[in-house]
């Protein structure tokens, strides 16, 4: 018995769907190959040959070796414990305020909703930097104003999380079914009763799976920042490719590992449940 998808007659393209597609005007053209140097040039420039690769293969495999097996001394072990619950801390302090500074963010952003009417470019050009300055630098800064320690740490995440949360935050908002919104306004609503009333329930969902995703990026961020002296586990993994202790280092790298693939179970774990 033939399938019955064979009998099917194949649809010909026609002129609607040549129309979906962008036509190539001379200036998209010139744009599409200057794009195209770009990325071959820098190819060329910064992506490894293959006779490298190659070269550092007896390399990667002396250091591995040197690696293991991983530290287990227990005094050594005890330190790494509290740097990672030090960790642990920045990663869930720095979320929980960054949360609470994004949401007023991301509604002194959000186009219509704002309160601060045409002003709101203000709002969303905090969020933009917020974003767009890495986290390394960020701590480079608390660290400068601050000092060294945890709370140089905790200070980045926040401003990370408020630029990850705020961003996505004001999207959802601006997404939100306006139909309420309009019903409150036309009986004179006043703009928090809106945002508390037909807003805020909606985009709960939204706001939890951003605020988790925050929460992971939050814990692989803390991992790094000690390297640059804002507290956390960093410090201790720094000091020990330094001092070429690579044991120690593989001990806290397999630290790192199991640490953030708990939390990634754990989010995924809340995501589920919540949802």
């Amino acid at each position: 018995m033939a399938d019955a998808t064979s009998s099917r007659p194949v649809r010909r393209p026609d002129a609607r769907d040549i129309a979906r597609w962008p036509r190539l005007t001379p200036l998209r053209f010139t744009l599409l190959v200057a794009a195209g140097a770009v990325l071959l040039a820098s190819i060329g420039e910064v992506a490894p040959s293959a006779d490298r690769l190659i070269g550092a293969v007896p390399r990667m495999g002396s250091l591995l070796e040197r690696m293991l097996p991983p530290e287990t001394d227990p005094a050594f072990l005890q330190r790494m414990g509290m740097r990672l619950v030090e960790t642990l801390q920045i990663a869930l302090v720095g979320t929980l305020f960054g949360i609470l500074l994004s949401f007023p963010l991301a509604w002194f952003s959000a186009a219509g909703l704002s309160p601060l009417g045409r002003l709101r470019w203000l709002a969303r050009g905090a969020v933009s930097l917020f974003r767009t300055v890495p986290d390394l630098v960020w701590a480079l800064f608390f660290v400068s104003a601050v000092g060294l320690g945890a709370i140089a740490g905790t200070l980045t995440i926040i401003v990370d999380t408020a630029g990850f949360c705020g961003r996505f935050f004001a999207e959802a908002m601006e997404d939100s079914d306006k139909r309420p919104r309009e019903a409150l306004e036309a009986v004179g609503a006043r703009k928090i009763d809106v945002l508390a009333a037909a807003v805020v329930p909606q985009c709960m969902p939204s706001f939890i799976n951003t605020s988790l995703f925050a929460l992971e990026l939050s814990v692989r961020s803390s991992v790094v920042l000690g390297i640059v002296g804002a507290g956390g586990i960093g410090q201790e993994l720094k000091s020990a490719f330094e001092l070429f202790q690579y044991p120690k280092a593989s001990a806290i790298i397999l630290a790192i590992f199991v640490i953030v693939l708990a939390m990634e179970h754990l989010t995924d774990w809340l995501r589920r449940r919540l949802g």
